[in-house]
């Protein structure tokens, strides 16, 4: 769908980790592709604002190195000096094993080439991904916008991605450091019977609680925590107390690597691997077959991979 929940032009956001590139480095080379304005936060998060796409954000991807925002932050001159010290400090040394992450502004979907000029561009600087080191378990996360409220878009893109999730692994071919560190697990099988299941037609409120009952974590490949909280903010801060979930209305997809260091990966090939969930979740017909499908593969002692049997359900 090219229309958003509002009936605008969707957005799609990227978030793309890496390391061997410093966060101010990073910056640098955004601001010689497209642009704009460099904000410094701390030495390890940088703005890089108005450019010809948006903001884009260079940091750190840990949050002990940066300034808390807001209120909390009001310390006496003193503790503040030395807290900032202590967090150049931190920054410094946790920057040789914690990537560093480009938070891109939302972009129409036609743009998305644009962000495979960025990854490039962190290429020939040197950036490594995924599998270059022991614990380089980095992703490119996206986060397409709903092109609907309501409860049964959301359910359909679920139980899509679902379906899907054994296809979209072994085709991305996932590094074993991003599974053996958790940062992307699939959903449990208990709640995958559940969403699968024929009679399951929840409203908003059920689909929310039923998620978060199965899924009290950020950590999933699909995390529907940020758009939970967005349609229904007190039910999700209720549950879960994490200030990292921020409200927005797009899915949190979490799955693929990061393989910056490779010319042959791109954010493109990446967007369209989501792409068919979004065609099965919009085909009735071809979700419901592919749901029964995903029933009697369950329900027998020896099959073939459902990666494979699930391919007759694609477009």
């Amino acid at each position: 769908m090219e229309l958003n929940h509002d009936g605008a032009a969707r957005h799609v956001g990227v978030e793309i980790e890496f390391a061997a590139v410093s966060a101010a480095d990073a910056t640098g080379v955004v601001q010689a592709l497209f642009g704009g304005e460099i904000e410094t936060v701390d030495p390890h998060q940088y703005f890089v604002r108005a450019t010809e796409l948006g903001d884009f954000e260079c940091k750190l991807d840990f949050q002990y190195a940066h300034r808390p925002a807001g209120p909390g932050d009001e310390a006496p001159a003193v503790m503040g000096e030395l807290g900032e010290k202590l967090r150049h400090i931190i920054g410094d040394v946790s920057s040789l094993v914690a990537p560093c992450e480009i938070v891109c502004p939302p972009l129409e979907i036609a743009q998305l080439l644009r962000i495979d000029d960025l990854r490039e561009a962190l290429r020939r600087a040197g950036a490594a991904g995924t599998g270059e080191g022991l614990l380089y378990a980095f992703g490119a996360q996206l986060n397409p916008e709903i092109a609907s409220r309501s409860p049964g878009y959301v359910l359909s893109i679920l139980q899509a991605y679902m379906l899907l999730s054994d296809w979209l692994r072994a085709e991305i071919a996932i590094d074993p450091a991003r599974w053996l560190l958790a940062f992307a697990d699939p959903f449990p099988e208990a709640y995958q019977e559940l969403v699968l299941s024929p009679d399951y037609r929840p409203d908003m409120e059920t689909l929310i609680d039923n998620h978060l009952a199965y899924n009290p974590t950020r950590n999933r490949e699909l995390d529907m925590l940020p758009l939970f909280c967005w349609l229904d903010e007190k039910r999700v801060r209720n549950a879960m107390d994490d200030p990292r979930i921020k409200p927005r209305p797009t899915f949190h997809y979490r799955l693929p690597d990061a393989q910056v260091q490779d010319p042959g990966w791109t954010i493109a090939a990446e967007w369209n691997r989501w792409c068919r969930v979004e065609h099965l979740a919009a085909d009735r017909d071809a979700l419901a077959g592919a749901c029964g499908a995903w029933r009697e593969h369950s329900a027998k002692v020896f099959a073939q991979p459902w990666a494979e049997e699930v391919k007759a359900w694609l477009r």
